[in-house]
C-alpha cells in the first residue's frame, strides 16, 4: 500500500452539489482545498450514476431560482446539452463533464475521486463510541466530547483501484458526505430518525417519534426504439398486478421514459448500514414497475411496445439519514419566521415533501402524490413554504471547533429536512460553507465563535452577494462598490402600460409555457391576482381582458393593495388601495377599465408593487398572456382562504395600468438586489428602439477601476427542468462592450462576444482612471430590450 500525503487549508468529503459548490466557492476566495470524493464522478444524486435532477425554491415560486455557483453550473449544462430534461433518470454525461470541468479550471482546487475517508485523527483521543439510543423514539448519538468541542487534524482514505492511503491534514474541514460519516468519526452529536409532533410542536411531525427515514431511491429510463421491444422480467423480480398500487396510491408512471422518485424503500432496514440489501430490493421492484408498465398496465399495454429498458441505477440515492447537531437547529416553524435570521446565508422553498417510510412497501407514495397532487386547501397552508431564510448555524457543528456541515446532514428536524434537502437549496448551503471558511482561514478560533461573529457583522452576507448569490432579507451594501457612487443614466427604459394577449414576446425553449385552448380554461374559479410594479405614487386606471361565458352582464369584485414582495402570498393584505365591482358583458374578451378614485395617492408608494385581485366569478375568464411574460410581473390563484400560489408557473394575466409605469430605469442596477423580489431591480431597454442601448455611469471624480462585474436578467423565472437542449436565455446579452472615458475619449475595456451566463465579471491587467463607464448591450438572445439587474465596480 502506496502512502501519501497533504496539506490544505480546507478538505471538503464528498463531492455532492453541496460539496462541490463548498469546494469551489472556497477555492476561488483563495483557499486551497482538497474535494475528496468517493465515485469516480462528481455531482452526488445529481450525476449520470443516479440522475436526480436539482430540484429548488423556483418549482413553487416565480423568479426563485437559485444563483451562485448552482445556476453558472445548471445554465452550463443547458447550453452544452443536446437532451432535453427529464423528471429523473434522463441525466447524461454532460452534466458530469460541466462538473469535472469546472473543477480543472480552478488553481486552488484539487480533487480526490474513489476516494472513501475510513478514519479521523483528532488532537485528541476519543472514547469508544456507544450505540446510539433511541429512548426518545429516534436514533440519537451523544457527543463524544465531554471536556468541550475537539480538533480535527486529518482524514485518511483509500483510493479505490489504486492501492494508495491519503492522509489529508486541513485547517477546517466540510462534511458533506450526506451520511455525516467525518462528523461520526469525529465524535459529534447527531440524530437519525423522526421526532415526534411533542418535541417541537411542528405540523408535519407524526404523533410519536420513531427510527423512521425517509427512504432511498433508483430510477430507470427507456427509449423508443422504433419497433416492438418485448420485455420478460427475472424471476426473482417482484411481480405487480394490481392497478390500485400505482394509480391510487400515488405511483403513477406519468412518464413512459421513466424516471420514477417513488421507486423508493427505506423501512424496514437502515438507509446507512443495509443500503446493499435495499438496493437490490429497488432493483427487483424496478424491474418490476417496467414488467408491468409492459405487460399489464392497462393504460399503458400495447402503448409503449416499442421502448426498451435502457438504463436502470444500480448505485441508490439517499434522502435522508444522519444530521448533525449545530449551533442551530432548524425547524419547521423557521420557515414562516417573525424575523430574518441575522446569519442568513441561504433560502429555499421547496414545499415540505416528507416521503412515507417504507416507499414501495407502504399502503401510500409520499402524502402528496397519494393526493394527486392536489394544491388546494390544508396542503397549501401548510406544506408550501418559503422562499424562507436559511441560517448559517444549522452548519457549523456542535462539537468540533473546525468541522461544518453541508447538505442533507446539516443540523434540521425530520420535519424541516422535508423542505431543505433539495439539491439546489444544499448547493447554496455549500457555497455559503465554503465562503465562509475562506474567509476565516487564517483564524485559529473555533468556528461557533466566528459564526456568531458572523451574525454580527455583514461581510460574509456580503460577500454571497457579490459571488451571485440571493438573500431574501440582504441587499448589496458593499461599500468597496464604486457603482453605488455613481449616477447612472441610459439610452432609453421601457415603461409598462400591460401586456395584450396575443402581444409577441421573447422565451423560445422555456418549456412548461402554458397557452389556454378555449376561455373555459381561464375562468375565475378561484381568486386570482397579477402583480404590477408602480413607479409613481398617482395611478388613473388599470385595465383587465375578461370574457364573460354567461348570456347576460356579470360583476367581478376588484381588489388593488399594496403587496411586500412578488412572493407576498396572503389572500388578505394589511391594506388596499381601492375596491370595487366591475361590470362584464356577454362575450369577450373585453378591455374592462377601471378608474381609480382619486384619493388613492397616498396609499400607493414607488419603487413597490401592487397586487390587482378578481374575486372568485366562475362565469367569467381573466385570460393570460400567452406570448409574452413581463419580467417581474408574475401572478397566483387563492389555492386556500389563507394564501395565494403562483399561477402557471407566473406567466402575466393580461392587464393595462395608466399612465405607463416606468419601472425599469437605469437606477435599478444600483438598487443591491438582482432579481424581481420587492421591485423590479432591474433596467430594460426600450424594445421599440432599434440599435445598440447602453447604461452610463458617471462620477463626480475620477475613478480607479480594474473590475467590473455584471448580472444580466435569465434563468430566474421558472426551474431547471423548465429550459430546453442548447438553451440560452433570450434575455441574457450575447454580445456586449465595455468601454470608459479616458482622456476625452472612448476606450474598450472589454469586449465580449457569444455570452449566455448571467453573472460576468471583467477584470483588468492594468486600472482605468475614469469618470464615465458605458457598458454597451449590442444583442441579446432574442429579447429585443437590453436588460441589466446590476453593475458593480471595483478596485480591489
Amino acid at each position: 500500500m502506496r502512502k501519501l500525503d497533504h496539506e490544505f487549508d480546507l478538505a471538503v468529503c464528498g463531492g455532492g452539489l453541496a460539496g462541490f459548490c463548498a469546494a469551489v466557492a472556497a477555492a476561488r476566495h483563495g483557499s486551497r482545498v482538497a474535494l475528496i470524493q468517493d465515485r469516480p464522478v462528481l455531482g452526488g444524486n445529481s450525476s449520470s450514476e443516479i440522475r436526480v435532477t436539482p430540484h429548488g425554491a423556483a418549482n413553487f415560486h416565480a423568479y426563485a431560482r437559485e444563483t451562485g455557483i448552482i445556476s453558472e453550473l445548471l445554465i452550463e449544462e443547458r447550453y452544452r446539452n443536446h437532451e432535453p430534461i427529464m423528471e429523473n433518470g434522463g441525466t447524461n454525461s454532460v452534466w458530469d463533464m460541466v462538473l469535472y470541468d469546472t473543477a480543472m479550471r480552478e488553481p486552488n482546487l484539487t480533487l480526490f475521486l474513489n476516494t472513501v475517508i475510513q478514519s479521523v485523527r483528532m488532537a485528541e483521543p476519543l472514547p469508544e463510541p456507544p450505540l446510539p439510543e433511541t429512548r426518545d423514539g429516534f436514533y440519537h448519538r451523544p457527543s463524544l466530547h465531554a471536556d468541550g468541542p475537539g480538533l480535527i487534524r486529518s482524514v485518511r482514505g483509500h483510493v479505490l483501484n489504486s492501492e494508495i492511503e491519503l492522509t489529508i491534514a486541513a485547517h477546517h474541514f466540510i462534511d458533506a458526505t450526506g451520511d455525516g460519516i467525518v462528523a461520526d468519526l469525529a465524535g459529534c452529536q447527531w440524530r437519525m430518525g423522526t421526532e415526534g409532533r411533542d418535541a417541537f410542536g411542528e405540523h408535519h411531525a407524526p404523533e410519536h417519534a420513531s427510527t423512521d427515514t425517509m427512504g432511498n431511491s433508483i430510477h430507470i429510463r427507456a427509449r423508443d426504439m422504433g419497433r416492438p421491444c418485448p420485455f420478460s422480467a427475472p424471476d426473482w423480480a417482484v411481480h405487480h398486478a394490481d392497478p390500485a398500487y400505482f394509480y391510487e396510491q400515488g405511483r403513477v408512471p406519468g412518464d413512459v421514459r421513466g424516471g420514477f422518485w417513488w421507486i423508493e424503500i427505506g423501512v424496514p432496514w437502515h438507509t446507512i448500514h443495509d443500503n446493499a440489501t435495499i438496493a437490490h430490493e429497488l432493483t427487483r421492484h424496478a424491474l418490476g414497475v417496467w414488467d408491468w408498465m409492459k405487460n399489464r398496465d392497462p393504460n399503458l399495454k400495447g402503448h409503449i411496445e416499442n421502448y426498451a429498458l435502457d438504463w436502470i441505477g444500480q448505485l441508490p440515492g439517499k434522502r435522508e439519514s444522519r444530521r448533525i447537531i449545530g449551533q442551530r437547529l432548524m425547524t419547521e416553524h423557521d420557515f414562516w419566521p417573525d424575523k430574518p435570521f441575522t446569519d442568513e446565508i441561504a433560502f429555499g422553498g421547496w414545499f415540505v415533501d416528507l416521503h412515507t417510510p417504507g416507499g414501495l412497501l407502504a399502503d401510500k407514495s409520499e402524502p402528496h402524490a397519494a393526493q394527486g397532487y392536489q394544491v388546494e386547501g390544508e396542503m397549501a397552508d401548510r406544506a408550501f413554504v418559503g422562499p424562507y431564510g436559511i441560517p448559517l448555524g444549522i452548519m457549523v457543528t456542535k462539537d468540533v471547533r473546525n468541522l461544518m456541515t453541508a447538505g442533507r446532514n446539516i443540523s434540521a428536524t425530520h420535519a424541516a429536512l422535508g423542505s431543505i434537502r433539495v439539491m439546489a437549496t444544499t448547493a447554496l448551503l455549500g457555497q455559503a460553507a465554503g465562503t465562509f471558511l475562506a474567509l476565516n482561514r487564517r483564524s485559529s478560533k473555533p468556528l461557533g465563535t466566528l459564526a456568531e461573529r458572523a451574525a454580527n457583522t455583514n461581510a460574509l452576507q456580503q460577500a454571497l452577494l457579490r459571488d451571485g448569490c440571493f438573500l431574501p432579507s440582504a441587499v448589496n451594501q458593499d461599500k468597496n462598490d464604486l457603482a453605488r457612487r455613481a449616477t447612472i443614466v441610459a439610452s432609453s427604459s421601457e415603461k409598462v402600460s400591460g401586456v395584450e394577449q396575443l402581444e409577441a414576446g421573447a422565451h423560445d425553449g422555456l418549456g412548461r409555457w402554458y397557452v389556454p385552448e378555449r376561455p373555459e380554461d381561464e375562468l375565475l374559479t378561484t381568486r386570482r391576482a397579477q402583480w404590477i410594479a408602480v413607479a409613481t405614487d398617482s395611478i388613473k386606471s388599470v385595465s383587465v381582458l375578461l370574457s364573460n361565458l354567461a348570456g347576460k352582464t356579470q360583476s367581478v369584485e376588484a381588489i388593488l393593495c399594496p403587496v411586500q414582495s412578488i412572493w407576498d402570498y396572503r389572500t388578505e393584505p394589511d391594506a388596499f388601495v381601492a375596491r370595487a365591482k366591475l361590470e362584464i358583458p356577454p362575450g369577450g374578451p373585453h378591455w374592462i377599465d377601471w378608474p381609480l378614485p382619486d384619493d388613492h395617492s397616498g396609499s400607493i408608494k414607488p419603487g413597490t408593487y401592487l397586487r390587482l385581485d378578481l374575486l372568485p366569478q366562475p362565469k367569467v375568464a381573466w385570460h393570460l398572456a400567452q406570448r409574452k411574460l413581463i419580467p417581474g410581473h408574475p401572478s397566483a390563484y387563492a389555492a386556500s382562504p389563507r394564501l395565494m400560489r403562483r399561477y402557471h408557473s407566473g406567466q402575466t394575466l393580461c392587464f393595462g395600468i395608466q399612465p405607463a409605469q416606468p419601472c425599469f430605469e437605469p437606477g435599478q442596477v444600483i438598487s443591491g438586489v438582482t432579481r424581481p423580489c420587492r421591485f423590479t431591480n432591474l433596467w430594460r431597454s426600450d424594445p421599440n428602439l432599434r440599435g445598440p442601448a447602453w447604461l452610463d455611469l458617471h462620477w463626480d471624480r475620477q475613478q480607479t477601476i480594474n473590475v467590473v462585474e455584471l448580472t444580466f436578467p435569465g434563468h430566474l423565472v421558472r426551474e431547471y427542468h423548465a429550459y430546453g437542449p442548447f438553451y440560452a436565455d433570450p434575455q441574457t446579452a450575447r454580445d456586449y462592450l465595455l468601454g470608459a472615458w479616458v482622456n476625452g475619449v472612448w476606450t474598450t475595456l472589454a469586449s465580449c462576444k457569444g455570452n449566455y451566463q448571467r453573472h460576468r465579471i471583467h477584470r483588468f491587467s492594468v486600472p482605468v482612471r475614469t469618470d464615465r463607464l458605458r457598458l454597451i448591450i449590442q444583442s441579446t438572445h432574442g429579447d429585443p430590450s437590453a436588460g441589466v439587474h446590476e453593475i458593480r465596480c471595483y478596485r480591489d
